[in-house]
């Protein structure tokens, strides 16, 4: 077991290396689950390990998780690269290759909320292409359903609204 637990950190890291952004938690499960190298709860584990180790960083926004290599973490993957089986490091490849789009647009583009101690609601709406960000506002709201409908809303319209504000200021 701690071979296959060894391998499914690996797969983990290898992933993040292959990509110049962050994946969440559920973009790699997506992928390990699909082929069916493990369960739901021991990728958790292993994902817990690796933030626990200090090889993978953890950023929270909302319901996702952002995860990121540490220099540590692209030490260990360089190092270890080469215990991948090859067929799984193809099928990587070829997976992030294919939704590379997707997964970039899915971690671009974040919205969280917070109770101020003003007592207000505070809706934090970012978009980045890379590390650029390309917009970043907080709008304060008394509700909090007004905070939470803010960044749905932001999800779902976010390339509109970017449009709409260089439109109008530049």
């Amino acid at each position: 077991m701690k071979d296959a637990l060894t391998l499914y950190k690996l797969i983990v890291l290898y992933m993040l290396d292959r990509v110049d952004f962050p994946l969440t938690k559920a973009q790699i499960g997506d992928f390990i689950l699909e082929k069916e190298y493990t369960n739901f709860m021991t990728l958790q584990k292993v994902i817990g390990e690796l933030i626990d180790s200090k090889l993978v960083t953890a950023q929270s926004y909302r319901n996702r998780t952002h995860l990121s290599l540490t220099k540590e973490g692209t030490d260990a993957i360089h190092f270890f690269e080469n215990d991948i089986n090859p067929k799984i490091k193809n099928e990587i490849d070829s997976y992030l290759k294919k939704n590379q789009i997707k997964l970039r647009n899915e971690v671009s583009i974040t919205a969280d909320y917070y109770k101020a101690t003003s007592g207000e609601y505070e809706a934090h709406l970012v978009a980045k292409d890379k590390d650029i960000k390309l917009i970043d506002m907080t709008i304060s709201v008394p509700i909090e359903e007004t905070a939470i409908s803010i960044c749905d809303n932001w999800n779902k319209k976010n390339q509109e609204l970017y449009q709409y504000l260089v439109k109008h200021l530049f």
